[in-house]
């Protein structure tokens, strides 16, 4: 068999706009549950959640029916990390807080066999549909999203210099630890944190470069898209279920005149 055309990747890279979602309860059973919305494409994150590499093999197959694209968070840019991960056939992999180019370049390394980069290769993984794949080798780099994040004023000041490594698909901001780092820790949706990130963003979707971030304001996301962002995440899953379980409640407390415990 021939190497599958990573559907994010060529959408992304012809802006068309990429609707997604967080994957965060660390488990295959509730991660069908949201690859059955028809998100464009998922985050499996392992960097805040108690996932493993078992938990990650379930949850790809969970999703690989579905229309979604499954990308990984990796908790570090550590190549030996990264090159389990992609012997698990994500789509791509997100790296968390890149503060330089060099940084950026590591990562695009760890994505890349020799002479390109540094990942170790196993002849038989489900990354290669256990050696089916004939093209394996010579398209995977093409076919493999790298995605890096941007998460402090450090890196945002840095950020046309870290998107524009050659092999880096697209920026990820993640305002959560941007607010953080200007002192509005827990509030990612502040203006002023939207005021420091939009410069850079710009300044990176001029040259051509896809931007996407997370937030959980679906209106708010559904701005971004529309203010130019490629590939927006609306949502996370441990969040929606949060929120519906406390609504439910709530109304059902209201109903039936029982106090809160």
């Amino acid at each position: 068999m021939k190497m599958q055309t990573n559907k994010f990747l060529a959408a992304m890279q012809a802006g068309e706009k990429q609707i997604g979602c967080w994957i965060s309860l660390a488990n295959a059973y509730s991660t069908e549950v949201v690859a059955g919305a028809g998100f464009d494409w998922l985050v499996v994150d392992l960097e805040h959640t108690p996932g493993d590499m078992q938990d990650v093999l379930g949850q790809l197959q969970a999703i690989a029916p579905y229309h979604a694209t499954a990308i990984v968070r990796t908790p570090v840019n550590d190549p030996v990390i990264v090159k389990r991960l992609l012997d698990l056939g994500p789509d791509g992999i997100l790296f968390p807080m890149i503060q330089t180019a060099d940084e950026a370049r590591a990562a695009v390394a760890a994505t890349r066999y020799p002479p390109h980069g540094i990942r170790g290769v196993a002849g038989i993984a489900r990354g290669n549909r256990f050696g089916r794949v004939t093209d394996y080798y010579e398209n995977v780099a093409a076919q493999t999203s790298v995605i890096l994040q941007i998460e402090t004023c450090a890196s945002l000041d840095q950020a046309v210099e870290i998107g524009t490594v050659d092999g880096v698909d697209g920026v990820f901001f993640g305002p959560a630890d941007i607010s953080a780092d200007m002192g509005l820790l827990g509030q990612p949706l502040h203006p002023d944190v939207w005021a420091r990130i939009m410069p850079a963003a710009r300044k990176l979707m001029d040259l051509g470069v896809p931007v996407g971030t997370l937030v959980t304001d679906p209106a708010f996301a559904a701005d971004l898209i529309n203010d130019g962002f490629t590939f927006v995440a609306c949502a996370t899953d441990i969040g929606v279920l949060a929120k519906s379980t406390d609504s439910l409640m709530a109304q059902m407390r209201q109903s039936t005149n029982k106090e809160n415990t």
